[in-house]
């Protein structure tokens, strides 16, 4: 007798949605300074935040300049948020990026020595998704919570204040190892979280997976390493 052959079926993959909390806008040449309101962003580019003073100003910023510069703050390195290209420190801003990171990944390694690499929280998160019923959120979260390189992160975290704490949203970052986390710091801090170019593309990460912002950050990187230098940027926080 001729068994029915069984019917398997997989869950489909689901990726959860990229974490964006700040975001670059390439601003297109016709738009005015007066245009540069909250309720103007949401009407022109639909994103809803707030000027976000993410930029350093170039060294060579001179007084005749402050007219072109967008919330412009006093200290040193002058931030603000946004300007031309060419009156902004996006090369300081890359080296000091790159050397905080440095030091937090140092940190990070005394943190969590002796306890094996850790899962990133969305892969317990797309797999509560595929199945929220066989998968509940809780259960994604008590499995994260429970491994002991995320137990010596919170502990770390619970003792600490300020640019001390590690986000565990980096993990796979800081897990690549210690160049890895650099450049990727470097990186995101020029790019952000997502870029809105002059024409109103919008470049993303297609999930919180590493090798997903890594696609970002390649193209957003690429793209602002050739606009113009009359350019003008600005952040958001979202």
């Amino acid at each position: 007798m001729l068994k029915t052959p069984r019917t398997v079926t997989r869950t489909p993959a689901v990726r959860p949605k990229a974490t964006i909390r700040a975001m670059v806008l390439c601003l297109p040449d016709e738009l005015p300074r007066e245009a540069l309101t909250l309720h103007q962003l949401d009407r022109t580019f639909g994103v809803q935040g707030s000027l976000s003073p993410r930029f350093w100003a170039s060294r060579a910023l001179r007084a005749w300049h402050h007219r072109q510069m967008i919330s412009l703050r006093k200290g040193r390195p002058v931030a603000c948020a946004g300007g031309p290209v060419r009156l902004l420190d996006l090369d300081g801003m890359l080296q000091a990026a790159g050397m905080g990171a440095g030091i937090r990944h140092q940190m990070f390694s005394r943190v969590v020595h002796g306890t094996r690499n850790a899962t990133p929280w969305h892969v317990y998160e797309s797999r509560h998704l595929a199945d929220p019923d066989k998968y509940p959120y809780d259960t994604a979260a008590a499995d994260f919570h429970h491994q002991p390189r995320i137990n010596a992160i919170r502990m770390h975290n619970a003792a600490t204040y300020g640019a001390g704490r590690f986000s565990p949203g980096e993990l796979e970052m800081y897990q690549a190892g210690y160049m890895a986390y650099q450049h990727y710091s470097a990186l995101a801090a020029i790019a952000g979280d997502a870029l809105i170019t002059a024409d109103g593309v919008t470049l993303a990460p297609a999930s919180d997976a590493m090798a997903d912002r890594v696609t970002y950050l390649e193209q957003a990187n690429r793209l602002l390493a050739t606009i113009d230098p009359d350019q003008r940027l600005l952040a958001v926080a979202l």
